[in-house]
């Protein structure tokens, strides 16, 4: 039973992992980054050139595509599915993903021309599917979207748990709290090893529940004298709820500037997440209302210089005029890499006089990670009890903090390693490294 990380592995983004056994592969996840260089090593250097769109080289499976036996996406999150309309091609093989995530995926692949050729298959959360020489069952976990789903991956050399994007929430305001029995019930399966995200591992205690954020955006938004705009990930449907919930509570009406956000609130609506009282106004109408009855939600939080709060902030955007003494509240964190993007935004709107709140200046919480603190990771090698831990989705100081929480909560072996390492999960373990060539790519979307 192997296990091999093209990308995802001492970085944030990026996601592309490899399951080995009995001379096939499975496919988890196919995610791309933005605005980053093709040299990891320069991603916090200012001046080095970078890409809009970002991929791990998926050369090593496109090479064996005869022996690629599916692709599962775990979530609708960009560095787990982004690259999917870019690379499928090379692979041509069936896609296994519950139905929010499937959604989101064809309208991605509408804008290409061979769309209609990739085979999606819907499953639902608990179900097992055979593919090819392995055996797996999606496990419903809370994450910061609907429908996030951990694998659990069965072969006659070993059983692994694939937890994907995760965190413990009992209140995500979208779908249903976690539900610990499913992972508990693992610790009695013998799981061989827990490939495990390390993003928050570094923070102490449990994280925010995504269902604290509204007291937090409420108060920002009712002690707004003017007109607010919100900036939040598009695939955040919870944080688009309570939003909308806020405008109702403080009398705002409320619109989306952004092809992202239209686009995702229409996955909503057509999926059932989207509450039918949670109205939303023309974003034409807007000039047209008292400046105190404004709300809006606009793309581009990390400082993506053609996304909708970017255009606000140069006074550009063909709907509104940002005026002094209005609010921007950034209800997001900051990406590594994007510090100077998101301080020049914030400088332009500043010198607009406009009022600007960042998440992590706020004395109230206006954001929720959707990823496990260290004591939700523990709570987890608790119910699961794997022999082996598998750091991922983390930079070197991530994985390496998750290995020892691991072995401090009685895991016998934490392997960390990095993208091209080739992880052998039965016995003997062991980790080749660097045993495959890995490097990103540049891709392009289509004209």
């Amino acid at each position: 039973m192997w296990f091999l990380p093209l990308g995802g592995c001492r970085e944030i983004g990026m996601n592309l992992n490899l399951y080995g056994h009995a001379g096939q592969w499975l496919m988890i996840d196919c995610g791309l980054t933005f605005n980053a260089p093709l040299n990891p090593d320069n991603d916090y250097q200012e001046h080095v050139k970078r890409y809009p769109l970002v991929a791990p080289d998926p050369d090593f499976i496109e090479q064996r595509k005869d022996l690629l036996s599916g692709i599962i996406i775990t979530h609708a999150h960009e560095d787990h599915l982004g690259a999917i309309p870019y690379l499928w091609q090379r692979f041509q093989k069936p896609i296994y993903t519950t139905r929010f995530t499937a959604e989101v995926l064809r309208r991605k692949l509408s804008e290409f021309e061979f769309g209609h050729q990739v085979k999606i298959i819907e499953v639902s959360p608990l179900e097992e599917h055979v593919i090819g020489p392995f055996s797996v069952q999606w496990l419903p976990i809370t994450h910061s979207l609907p429908e996030p789903c951990g694998v659990v991956i069965k072969t006659p050399a070993g059983k692994v748990f694939h937890t994907g994007d995760w965190k413990l929430d009992s209140q995500p305001v979208v779908g249903e709290g976690l539900n610990r029995d499913y992972f508990a019930q693992l610790g009695s399966q013998a799981i061989d090893a827990m490939v495990c995200d390390s993003t928050n591992a570094l923070k102490h205690g449990n994280s925010v529940s995504e269902s604290a954020c509204e007291s937090g955006l409420y108060h920002y938004v009712n002690l707004a004298p003017k007109r607010v705009v919100i900036s939040c990930f598009a695939s955040n449907i919870a944080r688009l709820i309570t939003i909308a919930r806020v405008a109702q509570r403080t009398g705002r009406r409320m619109a989306v500037f952004g092809r992202s956000l239209v686009n995702m609130i229409g996955i909503a609506r057509r999926t059932g997440y989207w509450p039918e009282d949670c109205v939303l106004i023309d974003r034409r109408h807007v000039g047209y209302l008292p400046e105190h009855e404004v709300l809006i939600v606009a793309t581009g939080s990390q400082g993506e210089p053609r996304a909708a709060i970017s255009q606000l902030a140069k006074d550009a955007h063909r709907d509104m005029t940002l005026q002094a003494n209005d609010t921007v509240i950034f209800s997001t964190i900051i990406i590594p890499g994007n510090e100077q993007p998101i301080k020049q935004l914030v400088n332009l709107l500043q010198q607009r006089g406009v009022h600007v709140v960042q998440s992590h200046e706020a004395l109230l919480p206006i954001h929720a990670s959707g990823h496990p603190n260290e004591q939700e990771l523990r709570s987890m090698y608790k119910w699961v009890k794997p022999s082996i831990s598998v750091p991922v989705h983390g930079e070197p100081e991530h994985l390496s903090r998750h290995g020892v929480i691991a072995k401090e909560s009685g895991v016998k072996s934490a392997l960390v390693g990095q993208n091209g390492d080739l992880f052998q999960l039965s016995a003997p373990v062991m980790v080749k490294r660097n045993a495959v060539t890995t490097r990103r790519i540049s891709i392009q979307r289509p004209d």
